[in-house]
């Protein structure tokens, strides 16, 4: 019986992050109350509260369930000392937005978070988490960078936390308009080419 509860919970916790992610695509996450949610999943809204505190406790767990392309990157880049880690860092991003074109839930996780996220007071808390996200990010690629430049024993053009940043901006900003009309160009194709470009501006042809 406990056991049978248990995987009821959990059952009812996946059918709620479910929900959420399509009512979050549909309505935009302010737009969203835990009672569509709720009716969405077939449930109530105190199942809601049995599992998440609030709308951004939610909105974080259905964030946690999915490892967005660019953590999926650089979890693929392989720290060796003294070896190169930028072929390693080149694969890792065109596997990223591989993932970001072919995996549907991946695509609609990250649509709601870049596109149907409004911060206001409700949502500070997923705010803070884009934040904390973009910034372990941020400093993983300047390791990256600064590690690939001593193996090849050039200088960066620009500061390692500059290229760093532009990196992330880049990345991000072709993923966020490809979501915004999928057939204007090849996200794979495409983001390969300005990635490469990228790189070989910042010294690291």
């Amino acid at each position: 019986m406990v056991r049978r509860s248990k995987e009821d919970a959990l059952a009812t916790r996946s059918a709620l992050l479910d929900a959420a992610e399509h009512v979050f695509l549909a309505q935009g996450v302010a737009g969203t109350s835990l009672n569509d949610i709720a009716q969405a999943a077939g449930t109530t809204r105190g199942a809601i509260y049995w599992h998440f505190k609030d709308k951004a406790d939610l909105f974080n767990a259905m964030m946690d369930r999915v490892a967005m392309p660019l953590q999926c990157a650089m979890s693929l880049v392989d720290a060796v000392p003294d070896q190169d880690p930028l072929p390693g860092l080149k694969k890792s991003l065109r596997i990223a937005l591989q993932q970001t074109v072919h995996d549907p839930q991946t695509r609609r996780v990250f649509e709601v978070a870049t596109h149907k996220v409004e911060y206001v007071d409700s949502l500070c808390a997923v705010r803070e988490r884009h934040l904390q996200v973009r910034n372990v990010w941020i400093e993983r690629f300047r390791d990256v960078l600064l590690q690939s430049a001593h193996a090849r024993g050039v200088r960066l053009s620009v500061p390692a936390g500059v290229a760093a940043h532009g990196l992330h901006a880049l990345l991000d900003g072709l993923i966020q308009n490809w979501l915004l009309d999928t057939e204007a160009f090849d996200l794979e194709a495409h983001g390969s080419k300005a990635v490469d470009a990228y790189l070989r501006g910042i010294g690291l042809a």
